[in-house]
């Protein structure tokens, strides 16, 4: 003899069809769910915070660098006869040691520091140099020469000190929006514009 049917067959007791708890109803593991769907926007706004905060923390420590140079430059600290562009260079590496520094200084195409230090005859033609970025490279604009010089001046004289620093962009999936340079990495950029003290030279 068959077994009867659940009591009710289905049915509650004014006729009408008890509901099932099928696979959209069962809150069961909705939290599992959520938190994985969260997870990765999550980790993307973490990662990008910690980027910024890294590159901006490098950008200040460059400046900081840039304005003590020019600090024993204009003092006499720092003379002419001892300046070249390897011992600028060298100074600024040292003292960025603390950061994230890759290939720095380099040479050639793989360089990541480039510094351009020069005399100028007037305030009004340091004001007017500047640099554009063409092609994922640096190009210097309004000077003479477009190729980084490291020629310092003498007492009284009028100079500025250009520091680029080729920062690598660490997290993978950031170069695209951050980098403005080739190779994935962003441009820091440091300058100051003075006067010498009237020391001896």
């Amino acid at each position: 003899m068959s077994k009867d049917p659940a009591p009710g067959g289905g049915m509650d007791g004014k006729g009408r069809a008890k509901p099932r708890h099928g696979f959209f109803s069962d809150r069961r593991g909705s939290t599992a769910l959520e938190f994985a769907m969260l997870a990765v926007p999550f980790a993307l706004l973490v990662f990008a915070i910690l980027e910024s905060c890294i590159s901006f923390a490098g950008q200040e420590v460059m400046a900081n660098i840039t304005d003590d140079i020019a600090r024993q430059l204009r003092t006499g600290q720092l003379r002419k006869a001892n300046v070249t562009e390897a011992s600028i260079k060298t100074l600024i590496c040292d003292r960025m040691a603390i950061m994230v520094t890759t290939n720095c200084p380099g040479s050639g195409a793989t360089a990541s520091l480039l510094v351009d230090l020069r005399e100028y005859p007037t305030f009004a033609d340091a004001a007017a140099a500047g640099f554009k970025i063409q092609n994922g490279e640096i190009v210097l604009t309004g000077t003479s020469s477009t190729t980084f010089t490291v020629s310092p001046g003498l007492a009284e004289s009028k100079n500025m000190l250009r520091v680029f620093y080729k920062w690598p962009v660490m997290t993978d999936f950031l170069a695209k929006q951050m980098a403005n340079l080739n190779d994935g990495k962003t441009l820091h950029f440091a300058s100051v514009t003075w006067q010498n003290e009237p020391f001896d030279n």
